[in-house]
């Protein structure tokens, strides 16, 4: 929220100082009539895209605003990227109907920036053009045998399930019994939820029919979440925990060794982090009538993938070769090196939920391909060399960036865009 902010005020400040353009020079229908108005275009109906119109909306009463989306419908990651068992996320889409209802808004899907528009056509019709189409790439384990069937990135996963009209084909066999989920944030938890879920619970959610269908013959009984650090370092919240313990007919699979060590370093760790940590401490204690539930899962820690294990055909995914780590630092800057030795776990389905990153949309965009971000200062695109200086469009950015989690609070759906 705090970048989406100060990109915001930049680009109040460059509306104050901007003048009309002069008569369109495209005859493309997408683009509204010149007028004596301050026009915004905003590339993304996600929901940085819709809260930027919100705030100009508002603090103008004579700005105009056009939103462009490739596909043909509004929302962005809070209809394709909120679990479906998690409604209460999506109720912000209530707020973004209301500013797309603005007489002021516009939105137009199923346009593809850089392909269908240009953003030098956008900035002669605008004062100011807005990227704000997030991270649509997936990040890379650079490992061999990551494209293997049965081995999908959690975005693909997830669109997957959420109905996405991309991954509509995907068709993941779960006919495996044992999942390995690379990834311990909220996203890589969502995944591992909804794969042991009870058909009965899912059936209640807005889940796609085809998902339902293929979660209702899935064989998967067993979900491993692997992350390359400790306890201390798991990135998802104590919310997404709670809904893996409380998960019906399934229980918990810890292993006591890689707690070694972290009752001893509560008492220094700040309030959140150890509330997260007692919970996952109390995950090691599973009573006697649990014993005999029908699915598990845990947390596997200090382990990253080496390679991918293929089949005896060398087609299809059985396991997973993972270096054994060790800490060095502590806290949240520890870092995990590795100790020489591996293990293999078996597998059949392999879900990466490492992160994403964003993509180069137009030539003529400034991109950095090693971050995979759009150089900006305080919002405001920075490198104006290939820009040259109109005055009469500025280019602006919510700080286009890789992140490795999904929405699930207002400040993380301005950060994912963003």
């Amino acid at each position: 929220m705090r970048h989406m902010k100060r990109s915001f005020l930049a680009l109040h400040s460059l509306l104050q100082e901007s003048r009309c353009p002069c008569a369109l020079t495209s005859a493309r229908r997408l683009f509204s009539a010149c007028a004596s108005s301050p026009k915004v275009c905003i590339v993304g109906g996600g929901p940085a895209g819709f809260y930027t119109a919100q705030h100009l909306l508002k603090a103008r009463s004579d700005l105009v605003v056009d939103i462009y989306e490739r596909l043909p419908v509004p929302f962005g990651l809070v209809r394709f990227g909120v679990a479906p068992d998690h409604p209460e996320v999506k109720n912000v889409i209530n707020t973004f109907t209301q500013t797309a209802r603005h007489e002021r808004c516009s939105f137009y899907g199923n346009v593809s920036v850089g392909t269908d528009v240009s953003v030098e056509e956008l900035k002669k019709a605008y004062h100011a053009v807005v990227l704000s189409y997030g991270a649509e790439g997936n990040r890379s384990m650079g490992v061999s045998g990551e494209k293997l069937a049965g081995v999908f990135s959690a975005r693909d996963f997830v669109g997957w399930y959420n109905g996405l009209p991309s991954k509509k084909e995907l068709h993941p066999d779960l006919s495996c019994e044992t999942a390995v989920v690379l990834g311990q944030g909220n996203v890589a938890l969502d995944v591992a939820r909804i794969l042991l879920s009870p058909w009965d619970f899912l059936k209640k959610t807005d889940i796609t029919q085809q998902a339902l269908e293929s979660l209702g013959a899935s064989r998967v009984r067993r979900v491993l979440i692997v992350g390359r650090r400790g306890p201390l370092q798991i990135a998802c919240t104590i919310k997404e925990v709670r809904e893996m313990i409380n998960l019906p007919e399934t229980k918990a699979d810890m292993l006591p060794g890689e707690f070694e060590g972290i009752a001893e370093a509560l008492k220094d760790l700040p309030r959140p982090r150890k509330r997260l940590t007692e919970l996952l401490l109390k995950t090691l204690k599973v009573d006697e009538g649990q014993q005999m539930v029908d699915k598990q899962w845990g947390f596997r820690f200090l382990r990253s993938p080496v390679e991918v294990l293929p089949d005896a055909d060398g087609k299809k995914v059985t396991g997973v070769r993972f270096s054994i780590n060790t800490l060095e630092g502590s806290g949240e800057e520890a870092r995990a090196l590795p100790t020489g030795q591996t293990q293999d776990i078996e597998c059949g389905l392999l879900i990466s939920s490492i992160g994403y990153k964003s993509l180069l949309i137009d030539p003529s965009v400034p991109f950095d391909p090693r971050t995979s971000t759009v150089p900006n200062e305080m919002g405001r695109v920075s490198d104006t060399s290939d820009f040259g200086q109109d005055a009469s469009c500025n280019i602006i950015t919510t700080r286009i960036q890789p992140k490795p989690s999904l929405i699930h609070t207002r400040e993380d759906c301005t950060a994912v865009a963003g």
